[in-house]
């Protein structure tokens, strides 16, 4: 078993700095809540510190031709892909998902640094000759400056890369904070990118808690802020970083609903449904929370089947050998989701499985779960909109496809709404007047490929501009319009 006592060292102009922070952290294994390594919670000097790098960085960086810069990431491509089995192995030790779920966030941030290539093209401008008789306007995209990226634990590989290919390719320097829970993975990327031969401070990584973060938001010399976690942190970082003159992209939480019509496909949809609830032990903010049934025939054929289905699943840990899901993520994670179950059934839910009291041969220590369902949720209660990010499912029934979809509409997320149909005329419908930003039919996990933007509505996001792809490109760039006149007598001087 691959385990790490390495300290956790910030990366700051080009150099791996303890940190001076006697404010340290326990990074557990939380399979078998064994200590991995501890980390620093970075002072404001040393946040200043990064920027200062960055920002030295940054008036040489900028200068560097799209098409040179791209080369790096094409270097930095091929090394995540010869480090492709030890980054997903750190991400299961340190996260706790699968290692077939690890893999496969390492395969979306590879791809965000494919998109990220095509810069050249993404970041052109445009031009109009003769807006009036021999003058002519144009528009460029110039970087912003320094940014900085704050991700979260449950995907501690891939979301630092909706955000990082995209920066560095249009002309940005980085400052990346990881989760205080994983940040194991980011020290090793980050040996990767000291690899690929960047500028010194054009890259940097500051390890580091909430002080940490509010370091960043609040110094000047960040011109951006790239977020994903929680609404209500997202809705602090998105304020904080606004009042102080910030671009801001804020990622938050997500109560995601899935609708099941009797037409649709039983085997792929209870699979598909069940993965999307139960996968990653419900820490992500596309996993499906709330099944609505709708009308009796599918709530007779569907509901039985997802029972079956979550019995079924496989709980241990993420290196072991057919294991289909992990931990949570600490036991506080573990208290507050056994809390909610106990809230919903007090507020009226029937359960019909009980995942509380999980206990895993080998890892007893571990915060372990196993899949719960909750039956009829009070529609007035506190459950049915509260982000559980566990492996819960939530489930009501209805008789219409129009009262389901006011039903996902009620709720203040608007992260991502599936829908499990035949019917072409319904899923129109659906996608038409569901008020989400990502839309799945029959898909569980409606996450959009790197070159289409990450989007989010409502509570669930906040700002105008995603992650990934072209929104990507618009955050990092500011446009400069020129408009410009040669008269003909001040050419014949030359």
């Amino acid at each position: 078993m691959t385990q790490t006592k390495s300290a956790i060292l910030n990366f700051i102009g080009g150099e791996w700095l303890r940190s001076s922070s006697a404010d340290m952290q326990d990074v557990v294994n939380p399979a078998n809540a064994k200590t991995l390594t501890r980390v620093p919670l970075s002072t404001s000097e040393e946040v200043n510190q990064a920027v200062q790098a960055a920002a030295q960085a940054f008036e040489s960086w900028k200068r560097i031709p799209p098409a040179d810069r791209i080369q790096f990431l094409f270097r930095l491509k091929d090394l995540l892909e010869e480090n492709f089995d030890d980054l997903a192995r750190t991400i299961t030790i340190e996260n706790g998902k699968t290692l077939k779920e690890s893999q496969g966030e390492i395969r979306r941030a590879i791809e965000n640094v494919e998109v990220a290539c095509g810069i050249p093209t993404m970041m052109q401008g445009g031009i109009l000759e003769d807006i009036a008789p021999g003058i002519d306007e144009y528009m460029l995209r110039q970087p912003v400056g320094v940014v900085a990226i704050i991700s979260p634990f449950n995907f501690p590989g891939m979301i630092p890369f909706w955000f990082l290919p995209y920066a560095l390719a249009c002309g940005n320097t980085v400052i990346v904070k990881p989760s205080e829970r994983t940040p194991l993975t980011m020290q090793k990327v980050f040996h990767l990118l000291e690899e690929i031969g960047l500028e010194k401070g054009v890259a940097n990584l500051v390890n580091g808690g909430p002080d940490t973060v509010n370091a960043m938001l609040d110094h000047p010399g960040i011109r951006a802020v790239s977020f994903v976690g929680s609404t209500p942190v997202a809705r602090h970082v998105y304020s904080r970083a606004a009042v102080n003159g910030k671009r801001v992209q804020a990622q938050g939480g997500a109560k995601n609903p899935i609708l099941i019509l009797p037409d649709a496909d039983l085997e792929m949809t209870t699979k598909i449904v069940a993965d999307s609830v139960f996968g990653n032990a419900g820490q992500r903010c596309l996993a499906a929370s709330l099944v609505i049934t709708v009308g009796d025939e599918a709530k007779k054929a569907f509901i039985p089947a997802l029972i079956e289905a979550a019995s079924e699943r496989k709980v241990g840990y993420g290196l072991d050998e057919d294991v289909e899901m992990g931990p949570v993520i600490t036991p506080q994670s573990k208290e507050r989701i056994t809390e909610l179950i106990q809230k919903g059934v007090d507020e009226g839910a029937n359960l019909l499985i009980d995942g509380r009291g999980a206990t895993i041969k080998g890892y007893e220590q571990g915060n372990f779960l196993n899949p719960t369902i909750l039956e009829n949720l009070a529609l007035d209660g506190e459950v049915i909109k509260t982000e559980i990010f566990g492996p819960v499912m939530g489930t009501l029934h209805v008789d219409s496809v129009e009262e389901a979809i006011a039903l996902v509409n009620r709720g203040a997320y608007g992260n991502m709404a599936c829908l499990f149909t035949s019917s072409g005329a319904a899923a129109r419908k659906f996608r038409n007047q569901a008020e989400a930003g990502n839309i799945g039919i029959n898909i569980g996990v409606a996450a959009p490929m790197a070159y289409f933007p990450f989007s989010g509505w409502k509570d669930s996001f906040f700002g105008t501009l995603h992650g990934q792809s072209n929104h990507a490109v618009e955050f990092y760039t500011q446009t400069k319009v020129v408009i410009e006149r040669w008269p003909k007598e001040w050419s014949r001087k030359f």
